[in-house]
């Protein structure tokens, strides 16, 4: 009690003084607790990006030649077989996790009674759903007995749902004509990427290649792998697979090794990859500058005490001289300074979590989602202000005990 009550009455001695110092630490703190909310924010908002598709997903898609190769003159358009996806997916058969190729019909102008738009439709197969992270609403996805069959059933996305048939009815076994043509719709599906990727139609592959002269030409193919042990094993596992599906279209259609706009190739987890481990930095930055923010406020609260300890120089020497150990004078500092530093820091954390509370759900910004701090970094900073407040209170601590009585007494 005697402790608690010097400390008091040295905080109401020089109050100005004490808040002055007590605001450092608190925007040392607030500072920091902002920045790591946005940090968090920030990835919330780059894995939002990737949810619209599988994040380990592979895409393949053709192009036009840029370099000339084996006598062949740039300019040529690849054009992807169904050949191309059957030999990739039988010699791989124990790597893949789902798989489709797509045939593209671009501006399918579907119609429903009097109403009408133009839309994507797209001929998968049944795995396109889990490739997309499409969730059915309402009936099924396409099955490879549609497939075998070339029956004409149609997916809608919610947007054409909600277009045509203004969410009134159920469209479930109702005939729509896409470009003069009657498809029965067994099934409405909703996707992370919103309006524009429930904007399309899917069909069975077979069907829109029959019924829209697509022959056996496709125009993308999509994979995903089935996950190693570790994120490391399945990001190499996927590089490799990547690398090997260009080698191989590029050789089959006669393209050269360097023509990189041809045949290209994207991997969803390549690219996460690189976001997330950009997402790191970014966070490790926040860090060091909110340490150093705090930094800045334990100097000043460090400056403080040995002004302090330069005030009580006198009543220092005294308790020495009466029998007061060294560790008594540490401890009486460090008792201040660490509560001067934990109520001001509390009070940053607490205000910055807050407002994060308040604020952030409401924030609406590209690549930014939801900035918070977790439990486990607020309990961070807790340890990171008890540090601080012990070591903006050692030095003077140690200063203290290092007087001599004698000198002490005389100091004026």
């Amino acid at each position: 009690m005697e402790r608690w009550q010097e400390i008091f009455g040295t905080i109401r001695k020089n109050w100005l003084r004490s808040i002055l110092t007590m605001i450092s630490v608190f925007f040392g703190i607030f500072i920091l607790v902002i920045l790591l909310g946005f940090g968090q924010g920030m990835q919330n908002g780059v894995a939002q990006e990737f949810e619209r598709d599988a994040s380990n997903k592979i895409s393949v898609w053709s192009g036009v030649t840029t370099v000339e190769y084996k006598g062949l003159n740039p300019g040529r358009f690849i054009e992807l077989k169904n050949e191309d996806y059957e030999y990739l997916i039988k010699k791989y058969e124990d790597d893949l996790e789902f798989k489709s190729s797509l045939f593209r019909i671009w501006r399918a102008v579907a119609t429903y009674k009097n109403e009408s738009g133009s839309y994507r439709a797209e001929g998968v197969f049944p795995d396109y759903q889990f490739l997309e992270n499409a969730t059915l609403s309402k009936g099924r996805f396409i099955n490879y007995k549609d497939q075998d069959n070339y029956e004409k059933v149609i997916v809608l996305g919610n947007k054409v749902y909600s277009d045509l048939f203004k969410n009134e009815e159920d469209p479930i076994g109702k005939l729509i004509q896409i470009s003069g043509i009657n498809f029965k719709v067994i099934g409405v599906y909703t996707d992370p990427g919103g309006e524009r990727e429930e904007s399309r139609i899917f069909l069975p592959l077979s069907t829109a290649q029959r019924v829209f002269n697509g022959g056996n030409t496709v125009r993308n193919l999509g994979f995903t792998l089935k996950r190693q042990k570790t994120f490391l094993k399945t990001l190499q596992k996927s590089i490799q697979f990547s690398a090997e599906i260009e080698s191989f279209l590029k050789e089959r259609h006669i393209v050269a090794p360097e023509d990189t706009s041809a045949v290209n190739v994207f991997n969803t987890l390549e690219e996460a990859k690189r976001y997330y481990d950009l997402m790191a930095m970014i966070k490790l930055f926040f860090w060091i500058v909110g340490i150093c923010t705090i930094i800045a406020g334990v100097v000043g609260v460090s400056n403080i005490m040995l002004i302090i300890v330069k005030e009580r120089t006198k009543e220092i020497g005294i308790r020495k001289a009466i029998g007061a150990q060294p560790w008594s004078i540490i401890g009486m500092i460090l008792h201040e300074s660490i509560f001067i530093t934990a109520v001001a820091g509390f009070l940053g954390l607490i205000v910055s979590m807050g407002l994060l509370e308040i604020v952030g759900p409401n924030i609406e910004v590209d690549y930014i989602v939801n900035p918070s701090v977790d439990f486990n970094v607020a309990l961070t900073t807790v340890f990171v202000l008890i540090i601080a407040g012990a070591l903006a209170g050692f030095f003077p601590a140690w200063r203290a005990a290092r007087i001599k009585p004698i000198e002490a007494l005389r100091e004026e």
